[in-house]
């Protein structure tokens, strides 16, 4: 990764998906190119690893 690449959602961020943008997310981990979101109101429920282009 080039030291002038940066994500441009960090970890604790708030993100909304294109498909359902009422949903909120929460960041939790970005990694290789994909973050891991958490649901805001559904913490327990299983996390969702999504590309940049799919938040918003």
């Amino acid at each position: 990764m080039n030291q002038e690449e940066k994500n441009k959602f960090e970890v604790g961020d708030k993100v909304y998906t294109k498909l359902k943008p009422k949903v909120e997310m929460i960041v939790r981990k970005y990694y290789a190119g994909i973050y891991y979101c958490y649901y805001a109101v559904e913490p327990d429920k299983k996390e969702l690893a999504l590309f940049e282009r799919e938040l918003v």
